[in-house]
């Protein structure tokens, strides 16, 4: 337990030079590939941002990892991020890569099968239409349970139909 409250310089200044070296590198690379390395976009994703939080924690913190080593790694992740992101422009790809958005209510009707499909508590769909302002389920004209996780409900304000544009790639059943 004594080694706990162990005190170096060394390691001390070691540590602020990682956290400085390891920080600056992924800013730099963030700049270079663009926001999307950090969005919340899809599982993918996701796993790029739990592997450059994984790259910095060790690379700070743990002896046995060089500040070449940490920025080796969060190039090669960055890297691996951008070849998917081109590798997304093929629909094959970009389907086993990406989730579907799921349609979860036609209108005012709650596409009961689509919830399971999706996990989706009929209280977090209520709670989503509450946060969209919807007082009636007829002001309804879709909610879609997005590739992100969040649900997006359009709203029946006016007559004019949804385009197909919109729901081009929505999974309805």
């Amino acid at each position: 337990m004594e080694e706990w409250f162990e005190f170096s310089w060394n390691a001390l200044f070691a540590i602020g030079l990682s956290a400085v070296g390891i920080y600056a590198a992924v800013i730099i690379m963030t700049r270079i590939c663009g926001k999307r390395s950090f969005s919340k976009m899809s599982s993918f994703d996701f796993a790029m941002t739990v592997a450059v939080g994984s790259i910095i924690a060790t690379t700070i913190l743990s002896k046995s990892v060089s500040l070449a080593d940490g920025v080796v790694g969060i190039v090669a992740v960055y890297l691996l991020q951008m070849g998917a992101a081109f590798a997304r422009r093929n629909d094959m790809v970009k389907k086993m890569m990406d989730n579907t958005p799921l349609l979860l209510m036609d209108g005012a009707i709650i596409l009961e099968e689509n919830l399971r499909k999706g996990r989706v508590a009929k209280s977090d769909l209520r709670a989503k239409l509450r946060e969209a302002n919807i007082t009636e389920l007829s002001e309804v004209k879709a909610v879609v349970f997005e590739t992100t996780g969040d649900i997006s409900v359009l709203h029946k304000e006016h007559r004019r139909p949804i385009e197909d544009f919109l729901l081009e790639d929505v999974q309805r059943s």
